[in-house]
C-alpha cells in the first residue's frame, strides 16, 4: 500500500511518519501532484496557521490536487480545518470539503485555557474510522481553533462548548486531535484509516 504524506509549510510530519512505522506502514512526503493522486491513501497533517497554509497550498496548486482526490484522505489538525469552508483564523478562505466553519475558542467565565493542550474525549463516534474504539476514549488536543458541529461531524468533544473533533465527507476524513500522539487510541485509528 502506498501513502502519501501532503507536504507543505505546516506540519508534525515526522511524528505522524513515527506513529505510521510502529503500526508497520511508511509512508512517502511529497507535494507532488502526481505521487498525491496515485497514492492508496493520502495524509494532510497540520500544525500552524491558516491563511499562510493556504496561501502555500494554492501557490503550489495543491489547493486543487487535495479537492480532486478520490482516495481516502485524512486531515489531521489543521489539516482537517483548512479542509473546511472556512476558518476565523486571520479570516481565511479554506477547501471547502466540509460546510463546517472553524472558530475561535472564546472561553466564557468557566477554567478553561486556550488554546486546548493535553487529553480530551471524544463521543458520539459514527463513522469506520472508530471502528474498536469506545465511545468517550480520550485522544490528545492542541488547537485555540475548532470546527463546529454540522452535518459532517463524526465525533464530538466538549471544550468551552462541544465542537466537531472528527468530520467527513465521502472520501474525506479529518480529525482534531492528534492521532499520532494519543496513544494505543490513535493507533487503531490510523490503522482504521489505512484499513477503510
Amino acid at each position: 500500500m502506498s501513502i502519501a504524506i501532503v507536504q507543505y509549510n505546516a506540519g508534525n510530519v515526522q511524528s505522524v511518519l513515527y506513529a505510521l512505522e510502529r503500526i508497520g506502514a511508511t509512508a512517502t512526503v511529497t507535494d507532488d501532484p502526481g505521487l498525491l493522486r496515485s497514492a492508496d491513501k493520502v495524509i494532510f497533517p497540520g500544525v500552524g496557521e491558516a491563511s499562510s497554509a493556504m496561501r502555500y497550498l494554492r501557490e503550489k496548486g495543491l489547493d486543487k490536487v487535495i479537492v480532486d482526490l478520490k482516495q481516502p484522505v485524512l486531515g489531521i489538525c489543521l489539516g482537517m480545518q483548512l479542509m473546511c469552508a472556512s476558518s476565523e483564523e486571520n479570516n481565511t478562505e479554506c477547501l471547502g470539503i466540509f460546510n463546517e466553519k472553524v472558530r475561535q475558542f472564546r472561553p466564557g467565565t468557566g477554567k478553561e485555557k486556550v488554546p486546548q493542550i493535553g487529553w480530551n474525549n471524544i463521543s458520539q463516534l459514527k463513522s469506520p474510522l472508530f471502528n474498536n474504539i469506545s465511545n468517550d476514549s480520550y485522544c490528545y488536543f492542541v488547537h485555540g481553533y475548532y470546527a463546529a458541529l454540522g452535518e459532517h461531524t463524526i465525533a464530538v468533544t466538549d471544550y468551552v462548548e462541544e465542537y466537531s473533533s472528527a468530520l467527513q465527507s465521502g472520501n474525506f476524513y479529518g480529525v482534531q486531535f492528534h492521532p499520532e500522539k494519543s496513544a494505543a487510541t490513535g493507533e487503531q485509528i490510523l490503522r482504521n484509516f489505512l484499513a477503510l
